[in-house]
């Protein structure tokens, strides 16, 4: 057998696939697997009594080549395969999640699967170098087999999830994407300009129940930026919570402050901060408590009147940090 070539083997061989000693050149270029040689070598006779025409002779003579990235293709998820690379008694591998998911049946020859690890796949994983997955995306960046994982989970280029939090929405996109899903789907207000100045009536104060109530997309700076306001318990006490989140990587929404400012019978509570990137979800930004908070009873007396409804108005403004030469927010 040549050295950048892999023999398929019988199903007798438990180990399912066998592999010679190879460089990392040879690893990273296309491997072969060889189709049985016709029975015949003077003869377009392919074994079965039938006459192959000339083409069709040479095609079937002609090794299929599959790539190292295929082979390390998990044939159920379709996702790269991390160790334990699992193999069944023919050498069919899948990934280790997937195992779980055939109730130990190898997907491909339906046999039991038992705990055999496919060393040698993995051994080969070791040794090559991948763009990361979001490369179509703008990442340049090239990691070994093993840390790809790693940088997927925090690479800059990667989706986001949409910032819609008054339901578990699934969708990811960029950000003209969700900006245009935000709209036409969650029917979210758009508004342009970089100061807001908004009024919040309940009639029945005392219902939170964790309800999100509103969640508005500012475009200014050329950014966009959510505002939310919602009520939901803290401890025992219900509260009312106002903050920004800006759509972008946390990097970008460094570059910007705001305030918010809510008031009434000569009394008024003042926060200044930083929006928090969208990558930080919703419930996490809310359960740190970074923003505008305001108890029910401070709700109440700011509303006026009987203290039955709820009258608030939440105003605010963004701006855009000055920078110093080396990138830096002053």
């Amino acid at each position: 057998m040549d050295s950048d070539n892999i023999e398929c083997v019988t199903s007798s061989t438990p180990v399912g696939i066998m592999m010679m000693m190879m460089d990392e050149d040879e690893i990273n270029s296309n491997l072969q697997f060889s189709l049985p040689k016709p029975l015949n070598n003077n003869s377009n006779n392919n074994g079965n009594g039938v006459v192959l025409s000339a083409t069709a002779a040479a095609n079937a003579a002609r090794p299929i080549k599959i790539s190292v990235h295929e082979l390390l293709e998990c044939p159920v998820c379709a996702n790269s395969m991390y160790p334990p690379i699992h193999q069944c008694h023919n050498g069919h591998t899948l990934c280790s999640t997937c195992k779980t998911r055939v109730h130990n049946r190898c997907p491909t020859c339906r046999q039991e699967l038992g705990d055999i690890r496919c060393l040698a796949l993995e051994k080969v994983a070791e040794s090559l170098e991948l763009p990361c997955k979001y490369c179509n995306l703008g990442c340049s960046e090239i990691f070994p087999y093993y840390s790809k994982l790693k940088h997927e989970a925090l690479c800059n280029f990667r989706p986001y999830n949409c910032p819609y939090a008054g339901s578990e929405c699934s969708v990811v996109g960029d950000i003209p994407f969700l900006v245009a899903h935000l709209r036409d789907d969650h029917k979210v207000d758009m508004h342009s300009g970089c100061t807001f100045n908004h009024r919040y009536v309940k009639s029945n104060p005392r219902e939170v129940e964790n309800a999100t109530w509103m969640l508005t997309v500012f475009n200014c700076f050329g950014q966009y930026f959510c505002l939310h306001f919602e009520a939901f318990q803290l401890g025992m006490a219900p509260v009312y919570m106002a903050f920004l989140r800006f759509m972008g990587d946390e990097t970008e929404a460094r570059n910007y402050s705001y305030s918010l400012e809510v008031g009434g019978n000569g009394r008024k509570l003042i926060w200044d901060g930083t929006p928090r990137s969208i990558r930080d979800s919703h419930r996490k930004v809310r359960d740190s408590h970074d923003g505008l908070i305001i108890q029910r009873n401070m709700a109440l007396f700011f509303s006026g009147g009987d203290r039955k409804e709820l009258k608030l108005r939440v105003t605010g403004r963004i701006w855009k940090e000055q920078q110093s030469p080396d990138g830096e927010a002053l």
